[in-house]
Parts: structure tokens; sequence; C-alpha cells
């Protein structure tokens, strides 16, 4: 069998729903002058998601031409599917009961990114064949665009005092945000450590 349909239709379903969830939200904060761009696109949620729409639509069009994801597609899977699963942990356990600021507009599309989304996405991941199998070095590629982020968030707060998230604001003192972004690298190293056993465990071929 040379392509997986069920496969691509999944994947591309994931990115259209990303793509419709942002572009919503987008709209909302447009219609209701709550859009700063500069401080939008700063989220990790949002950037991630953007990337995760992408590459749920290559991995779509891979799916449909060959019955294996190349190493290299495997690898930036492996990423997308720790960036997810990281948010949905990250928001539902620090970030989903904080008091709300400001307009707070459509709540949907903030469900799809942060829960039923990454559940999808962890799902491709798990049962979709043609995974290929990864050595450990595909950790130095999960970690590397959350420490770009993490090195622009501080550059950008510097600038104009404003963080995207609370736990990184300079008032909750160094220790605090130390201590929250080494728990969180542990968080990210270990989601992408069990991706990557599950591929050297057995490769998930067609």
């Amino acid at each position: 069998m040379g392509s997986r349909p069920p496969v691509a239709a999944f994947r591309a379903a994931i990115s259209v729903t990303l793509l419709v969830a942002l572009g919503f939200q987008i709209v909302d904060k447009l219609t209701h002058n709550d859009m700063i761009w500069g401080e939008y696109l700063s989220f990790f949620t949002i950037q991630s998601s953007f990337i995760a729409a992408g590459v749920m639509a290559w991995g779509a069009s891979l799916a449909m031409r060959s019955p294996a994801d190349t190493t290299f597609y495997t690898a930036v899977r492996m990423s997308v599917v720790t960036y997810a699963v990281v948010t949905a942990g990250v928001y539902n356990g620090l970030l989903r009961n904080l008091p709300p600021e400001g307009y707070q507009g459509l709540q949907w599309p903030g469900e799809l990114m942060h829960v039923w989304v990454p559940a999808a996405i962890l799902l491709d991941w798990l049962l979709s064949r043609g995974r290929a199998r990864l050595g450990w070095t595909a950790l130095r590629v999960v970690i590397a665009y959350p420490i770009l982020w993490l090195v622009y968030i501080f550059v950008r707060g510097a600038v104009t005092a404003w963080y995207p998230y609370p736990f990184l604001e300079p008032e909750t003192g160094l220790l605090s945000i130390s201590l929250y972004v080494v728990g969180i690298a542990a968080f990210i190293l270990g989601i992408a450590a069990i991706a990557i056993a599950l591929t050297r465990r057995r490769v998930n071929s067609a």
C-alpha cells in the first residue's frame, strides 16, 4: 500500500481545525479592538499552534504520497507532539484557573488549542502508521525552539515590560522563574524522551 489516506485525512483535519480556531480568535480580537499583534504572536500556544498546523498539513501530504514518514519529518512531528502535550499540561495545570483580565472573547478556540487539538496530535503520534525510528539526538531538535522562544520573550520583555505568562514576570523573583523554566524544560525533555522511546521500541511501518 503506497499511501495512508486515513492518516492524511486525520492530519489534515487537525491542521484545518487549528487554522479555524486561530482565525476565529484573531477576528474576534480585531472586532472588539483587543488585538495587539506583538503580544498575541508572542504566546507559546499561538506560535506552536501555527507550527503544528503547518507540520500536520505537511504530514498529510506525506501520508498521501508515501507508506512511511521520513526521519526528519518524524523528528519535527515529535517536537510538535511534545509542544502540544506541554501546552495542554501547563495551561490546565497552571493557567486555567487564573483570574480573567480584560476582554475574554470566544472561549472555544482556546479550548481547542489547549485541550482537544493536543489530544488529537498525541493520538496521531500513537496510532498513525509510518513513524520512523528516532535516535536520542532528536532531543536537540525538540528543545531548540523553546530555548529560542524563551530568549525572545525575555529580550522583548526587557524592552516592553510585558510577559505572556505570569510565572515569567520579573516580579515573581528570579528563583521562582528559574524553577518554572527548569521544571517546564524537564517536562519537555521527558515527554520528548517518551515519544522517542516509542519509535525505538518498534518501527511503526506500513
